[in-house]
């Protein structure tokens, strides 16, 4: 209950004589909605979240879109820049990752899942490797965002090929 003295609001606690009070009131089935409404919707976030397996990356997806969201000041290629480079990453069945750009093995390596995240360790040239995480925004049947972190960090959209 809200109660306004000299133009101050105080809340007070309602004081129920009797217990049934609650549920005769109908509060008690206000209540018992509301927290329904409340774990449905975490269900169903919590659903439209589940971790990435790594059968819906398997082959090839094409690059429409690179963007450098965290440079200052924040870039993208152009349309045109990309249809000539025609880049793409390509995942296997063994856990593989390609990068090719320009018809050119970019960087390859081996990736594995944690979550939302792909851990991509690259093979350098000279043998070494680095390991960097990938973030995966959204992944369907046709269409995959993932980013890089940091000050270099780019974002990358991507369709399949064939659809």
């Amino acid at each position: 209950m809200v109660v306004k003295i000299n133009n101050i609001f105080l809340f007070q606690p309602v004081i129920l004589k009797k217990p049934l009070d609650l549920l005769i009131s109908g509060k008690f089935v206000e209540m018992v909605k509301f927290t329904a409404g409340i774990i449905a919707l975490l269900f169903f976030f919590l659903s439209c979240n589940q971790a990435i397996k790594p059968e819906d990356l398997y082959g090839k997806w094409k690059y429409i879109k690179v963007e450098h969201p965290r440079a200052s000041p924040p870039d993208s290629l152009t349309s045109a820049d990309i249809k000539a480079s025609a880049p793409y990453i390509q995942f296997t069945q063994n856990n593989q990752l390609v990068i090719v750009w320009d018809g050119r093995v970019l960087s390859h390596g081996k990736f594995i899942i944690d979550g939302h995240n792909l851990v991509y360790t690259e093979t350098m040239p000279d043998g070494r490797t680095r390991t960097f995480p990938f973030w995966v925004s959204k992944l369907t049947d046709t269409d995959l965002i993932f980013e890089t972190k940091g000050e270099d960090g780019s974002r990358v959209t991507a369709v399949k090929y064939g659809h």
